[in-house]
């Protein structure tokens, strides 16, 4: 047999472009209303839902994609903000170890966070999809074969009013051939036109069988799976958006305590640069309150050594910065800090050395303390975060 191409004979060329031919006339007669048509409304409902549920899922990919791409984009901008800021941190600045943890973390975040939408999320989206391109063929096919059921039903319903006529026909020979016939031949002629007209009639059964086999099998088949399919969209749905839902709320949870880290560290760095100016402003005061307090020794009213004034002559103590009021109790633990109790007012002082000062702490004196006894001998540290400025 000759060859048309890698796989494919003449003759199974010919079978397919008969069959395109046959199913093209059948399809005609039907829209001009010449042929009846095999119709099934409960399975075009399902072939409806199919296609919705296939162009849903679809576009929820394509969305769920471009989220993931804004993601990434969102990460890029991230990453290079931090670098930016990483560049400009001076390595004396406060934090500037927490900074660097700080970038590496948020980085870390985000590639999480990109990593569990795509595994817990896109992934299954995938999954699910690749149901629909098998599943839309067979529907294809199944359509196909049902034209080719119809084509045969009809064929053979046609051979069957033929072979009614022929048999009456065959009853009552009228041909010229027959007549002329010798009486012996006649009934040969009779019976080669019977196998002949019993020959098509068969075969045309058999194909009638096996079309209508092909099709209802495909039929079955569909008619359990798309019910199914269209029920799992919920669960798809419900799975991926709960899915997404945690993923954001556990990303934004971790990145909203970043972002208060570092807005404590940007705080921070600015207290400790009004501290170390107020520091060495009061240094400088206090230098003066001593040659002030050398001139006017004999002075029964002079302020304390070293005490400063508030313009209308109150006095305060050296190195005096701000006051504080205690919004929450605080138990000493140590000999060099200072008990609180809610309420407390206590007047702040620059450190003697700067560099002896730790994060998140502050030295003062509680202003009873000081109106009582003006000197500063029971200053102590505490802990800044027990207070607010007044």
């Amino acid at each position: 047999m000759a060859e048309t191409g890698k796989g494919v004979t003449a003759g199974k060329l010919a079978i397919s472009v008969q069959k395109r031919l046959t199913r093209a006339q059948e399809k005609v007669l039907q829209k001009l209303g010449k042929a009846d048509e095999t119709r099934d409304a409960a399975f075009e409902e399902m072939v409806a839902n199919f296609n919705k549920q296939m162009a849903e899922g679809t576009k929820l990919h394509k969305d769920l994609k471009a989220y993931l791409a804004a993601v990434k984009t969102m990460h890029d901008a991230s990453r290079r903000l931090q670098d930016c800021l990483a560049d400009m941190y001076e390595p004396d600045w406060f934090g500037k170890e927490e900074m660097d943890t700080l970038a590496e973390d948020t980085d870390t975040l985000w590639l999480d966070y990109h990593q569990s939408i795509t595994e817990k999320s896109l992934s299954p989206m995938d999954t699910y999809l690749t149901q629909f391109p098998d599943i839309k063929a067979r529907i294809a096919k199944r359509d196909r074969k049902m034209v080719d059921f119809d084509s045969a039903r009809h064929h053979f319903a046609s051979l069957q009013k033929g072979k009614k006529k022929d048999e009456a026909k065959i009853a009552k020979p009228a041909a010229l051939l027959e007549m002329a016939a010798p009486s012996w031949a006649q009934g040969l002629i009779s019976a080669h036109q019977v196998a002949q007209t019993n020959l098509s009639y068969n075969q045309a059964e058999e194909d009638l069988g096996r079309a209508q086999k092909i099709f209802e099998e495909l039929n079955v088949e569909l008619q359990d799976e798309l019910p199914a399919l269209w029920d799992s969209r919920v669960g798809v749905y419900v799975n991926t958006f709960q899915s997404l839902a945690g993923h954001q709320e556990k990303f934004h949870r971790e990145m909203g305590k970043l972002t208060q880290n570092l807005n404590d560290i940007m705080t921070k760095l600015e207290e400790q640069r009004q501290l170390k100016k107020a520091g060495a402003a009061a240094a400088k005061t206090g230098d003066g309150a001593k040659s002030e307090e050398a001139n006017h020794s004999e002075s029964a009213s002079s302020p304390p050594k070293g005490a400063v004034t508030n313009g209308s002559d109150t006095e305060l103590p050296p190195g005096f910065l701000y006051k504080v009021k205690a919004i929450h109790d605080y138990a000493a633990t140590d000999g060099d800090e200072l008990e609180l109790k809610t309420g407390d007012v206590v007047l702040t002082l620059a450190f003697d050395n700067p560099d002896e000062q730790d994060d998140g702490w502050l030295m003062g004196v509680k202003e009873s303390h000081w109106v009582q006894n003006k000197d500063v001998s029971a200053k102590g540290v505490f802990p800044e975060n027990f207070t607010q400025k007044v």
